[in-house]
């Protein structure tokens, strides 16, 4: 499997432009009984996959029951996260199980991390796009 996605051109007040890595990531929802889709930025940095609190509840999952909660600190300072271990996730046509952790706010962009899922696949960032591939180069 390969899949690529094209990076998301912003505006920056001390660039002029940037380009992020996002992906197209599908979570399965409990509530809907289906997958639901989510724009990502690909976050080669983070240990594991983050996302808003608004989405626990789109995705049926009710974080001070489902979840583990600790502290972390980033360059936002110290927040509780609360992280569902297995996570069904879906990138294309291959499906993994992967942790995701959710904030207690909803300010934060979905980020993608590594944990069971950036280390599934060969990452190339190369010309504006990201490529994923499950057969190293």
């Amino acid at each position: 499997m390969e899949i690529s996605f094209a990076f998301e051109k912003s505006s920056s007040s001390l660039f002029g432009t940037v380009y992020r890595p996002v992906a197209w990531i599908k979570f399965w929802s409990k509530s809907k009984n289906d997958w639901v889709g989510i724009w990502m930025i690909i976050d080669s940095g983070a240990d594991y996959s983050l996302l808003p609190h608004y989405m626990s509840s789109y995705l049926g999952i009710d974080p001070k029951k489902d979840c583990k909660c600790f502290s972390t600190i980033g360059i936002g300072g110290s927040e509780n996260v609360y992280l569902l271990e297995k996570t069904k996730i879906k990138l294309g046509t291959r499906e993994i199980i992967a942790p995701v952790g959710f904030l207690e706010r909803d300010s934060v962009p979905p980020l993608l991390g590594r944990q069971e899922f950036m280390e599934k696949f060969a990452t190339l960032f190369y010309n504006h796009k990201t490529t994923f591939s499950d057969k190293p180069a």
